[in-house]
């Protein structure tokens, strides 16, 4: 294959001294610490109140059954990026681990689909932020997006064991959330269980329709988005102790409990919605209302900003590791990697905070939707090309390297890019055709600054202790 990570022998070898050399990351975070920073990542209830509302809009009573879908589908991307991510742990995440095993231009393409989603899912997120603290003060979306965003970007510049703890206490506040809402669902259940495998939406004059096959699949990107946190643990991979255990439970547990923390409570929303136009509406805040006080109902609502704002905490955190492992592997011109691997007095990537957390605040201001749609394209892309790298997890020198290995390998990998590829084919075209745009622009930077300098230029690496 061409474009191998190691040059040629005859190549000048690139040596950086001790001084200039940026300081590496502390392996501070066990299987909890990780777990519930990665889950805070996931956000189940942000995905629940922010993203789910735009499923039940499409799809009505089909929407527990498309995220159901969703969630089989990331089984298997959770067993890849836990094969790779234990096998090449590195804060460069998907890119590392792709460019790694299947070479530095696909390291590349898969670099530019995680900085799509990492500079655009915290602003997604931060914009709903809006209508959960309509209790209190009234405040539009895109200007509480950016202010939870200027505020995540703070937080992040602090200590990451310190942000863990606040974190976990954000978390539990948003999981009770999610819990009082699906015992409310469950108790005011207007329809069987039959229902949740019917497709049927409803307008706000209560005529019906039927939801279709092409409809799911064409909300399948935005069902894989609801759970797309999980593969964010590999982010913490160079943070994690005992990285080649603790890499695969990480990703593992956060999937199975993001996916009960959304899945429960969606059955139970559109089991006890009072009337089919109300589930469509997706207005969950104000079927909470309807089952209880307003007490409760202001409770609720608080609990899912907070958990919106830790949100955008532990994703300006992760994301900024990306960015710092792509200055370490001097994917840009010298200044930048070395703005970018600056870490300051909490040993926090400073540089790269602000890159993730400043223009996630103006993104807030560009329309969700689209927003989202682009996010569903670049997180399938994504999943894609690491399962891709997944087929060359065992072969050469990575053959015998200790690291947790998937079942069903390599027959899962090859199904997972069968259905992404054609999930792919059926998301928004807009989107695809913005995505495209992009990861095309990125190809020319790659073809004329990147390639004719490989020899210092886009040199993946791996923490000194875990090099094989």
């Amino acid at each position: 294959m061409t474009d191998t990570l190691r040059p040629p022998a005859t190549s000048s070898t690139v040596t950086v001294s001790t001084a200039e050399a940026p300081r590496g990351l502390q392996r501070s975070l066990g299987v909890v610490g990780g777990t519930l920073l990665t889950l805070s990542c996931v956000t189940p209830a942000s995905s629940l109140f922010v993203i789910v509302p735009s499923l039940f809009n499409a799809l009505g009573t089909a929407t527990a059954l498309t995220i159901g879908v969703g969630a089989l589908i990331c089984v298997a991307v959770a067993f890849c990026y836990s094969e790779l991510g234990t096998l090449i742990p590195s804060a460069g995440g998907e890119y590392a681990m792709v460019g790694t095993l299947a070479g530095r231009f696909a390291g590349w393409l898969v670099f530019i689909q995680s900085l799509i989603v990492v500079m655009i899912v915290p602003s997604v997120i931060a914009i709903g932020t809006a209508a959960y603290l309509a209790p209190i003060v009234h405040v539009s979306g895109p200007v509480a997006g950016a202010a939870v965003m200027l505020a995540a970007t703070v937080a992040g510049l602090l200590d990451l064991r310190a942000n863990a703890w606040i974190t976990g206490i954000f978390l539990v506040l948003e999981v009770i959330a999610a819990g009082v809402v699906s015992i409310l669902g469950f108790a005011h259940s207007q329809r069987g269980v039959g229902s949740l495998f019917h497709g049927v939406l409803a307008d706000s004059h209560g005529a019906t329709s039927t939801v279709g096959l092409g409809a799911i699949m064409a909300a399948m990107g935005t069902a894989l988005f609801v759970t797309q946190g999980f593969s964010t643990a590999i982010y913490l991979s160079e943070e994690l102790e005992n990285p080649r255990r603790n890499v695969a439970r990480t990703v593992l547990w956060t999937l199975g409990l993001s996916a009960v923390v959304i899945m429960v409570p969606v059955i139970a929303i559109t089991l006890g919605a009072p009337d089919l136009a109300t589930l469509t509406g997706g207005d969950i805040s104000g079927m909470v209302a309807g089952w209880s006080d307003s007490a409760l109902g202001t409770f609720i609502s608080l609990c899912i900003a907070l958990a919106i704002i830790n949100a955008g905490i532990v994703m300006v955190i992760q994301n900024s590791r990306v960015l710092f492992a792509s200055g370490r592997d001097k994917a840009w011109p010298e200044p930048v990697n070395k703005a970018f691997g600056t870490l300051n007095r909490f040993n926090a990537p400073w540089i790269a905070t602000l890159a993730v957390g400043i223009p996630g605040a103006v993104l807030c201001f560009i329309p969700g939707q689209l927003l989202t749609n682009i996010t569903g394209v670049a997180v399938a892309a994504l999943y894609l090309l690491v399962a891709v790298a997944a087929l060359f997890a065992r072969r050469g020198a990575h053959k015998h390297t200790p690291a947790w290995r998937q079942p069903l390998w390599p027959v899962l990998p090859v199904l997972l890019i069968v259905a992404l590829g054609y999930t792919l084919t059926q998301l928004d075209s807009k989107a695809l055709i913005w995505t495209g745009v992009i990861t095309a622009v990125a190809s020319l930077y790659w073809v004329f600054y990147l390639r004719p300098r490989q020899a210092t230029r886009w040199v993946i690496t791996l923490p000194e202790d875990e090099r094989i």
